[in-house]
């Protein structure tokens, strides 16, 4: 395994500065958004495709400190119903297949994305019981309708260019648990993996050593985030984990992201390493810092200690006993 990193919380330096930062931590790996969600701070995926001389430039300074950039990432919803908000995350999205190809990086990270409820509606619908009937009809027409048609497309797409997909289970959209990945990953081809963050799935009450197992069973897991949640135990127990109130409200919340290691503790995530390794994962553990409680820089230094202490980072190579 190798200890990468999310650059988002960076993005006020230079890519050159912080890749010297990360280096200098002990990092191996950097992921970089190229557009949508993350943002596009550290590379712009549209001018980079435009110019080799700028994309040389863009590697050559990543690789000038020693690092390997794990995946691109255009985090966005390509199937939202309003047409002008996919078509911008859709271009987003295409730019960073044809960049990974150009630069030879093997996976880029996204979200499945949600669509509306109907072809009418305006706003995505994500839906999180089978009842009433009208819950099950919207889940019909997303997946068989929307969902499935268009990442039977982009898989054949990226397999075209050499690239995988590795989508967050987030909830909100509709790949938010292991069922719903390897349905997904059935219907559209091996192309489509898991970006696999335990903290959207601590909350859920999934148990990720299980999910390691299952998705690791099926080859799905394309990337690996480091992030953590804490569940608040009494905010919890009154409200349940379905919580809507704005992050900003920690006090209040049933959970709320933390620094790999102030969620759940080292035997957690050591156990994650140890279940990573037997599923056959040996590549990056990106580090995406969205701890309110921290500063990035104080929350990616606390992670990126706490992680140099409980990932594997060798292969076990041969046992000699004296």
């Amino acid at each position: 395994m190798k200890l990468g990193v999310f650059t988002v919380p960076l993005a006020g330096m230079s890519l050159d500065d912080a890749c010297r930062w990360l280096a200098e931590k002990g990092v191996q790996m950097v992921e970089i958004g190229c557009g949508g969600c993350p943002g596009n701070a550290h590379c712009n995926a549209e001018e980079l495709l435009a110019d080799d001389a700028k994309c040389q430039a863009f590697l050559d300074t990543v690789a000038r400190h020693g690092l390997q950039i794990s995946a691109l990432s255009a985090h966005g919803n390509m199937v939202h119903p309003d047409p002008a908000v996919a078509a911008a995350y859709e271009k987003d999205f295409v730019n960073a297949i044809l960049l990974a190809e150009k630069l030879g990086i093997p996976v880029v990270n996204t979200f499945s994305g949600c669509p509306g409820g109907s072809p009418d509606d305006k706003s995505p619908n994500w839906v999180t019981c089978s009842w009433p009937e009208d819950f099950s009809r919207t889940l019909a027409y997303q997946w068989n309708e929307v969902l499935i048609p268009y990442w039977k497309e982009k898989a054949a797409f990226a397999r075209a260019h050499g690239v995988k997909i590795a989508l967050e289970l987030h909830p909100g959209f509709c790949v938010y648990n292991t069922a719903t990945l390897l349905r997904l990953r059935e219907a559209c081809g091996p192309e489509i993996g898991a970006n696999l963050d335990p903290s959207h799935l601590f909350w859920q009450g999934m148990d990720i050593v299980t999910v390691i197992r299952e998705l690791g069973k099926a080859g799905a897991i394309h990337h690996f985030h480091a992030k953590d949640t804490w569940i608040d135990p009494i905010n919890t127990a009154k409200n349940g984990v379905l919580d809507t109130g704005h992050y900003g409200n920690e006090a209040d919340r049933s959970w709320i992201f933390r620094t790999v290691g102030y969620g759940h503790g080292a035997e957690t995530w050591k156990a994650i390493a140890s279940e990573l390794r037997l599923a056959g994962y040996d590549y990056a553990i990106s580090i995406e810092h969205e701890d309110s409680l921290m500063s990035g820089n104080e929350g990616l230094c606390k992670a990126i200690s706490f992680l140099q202490d409980t990932l594997i980072f060798e292969d076990k190579g041969e046992m000699y006993w004296a």
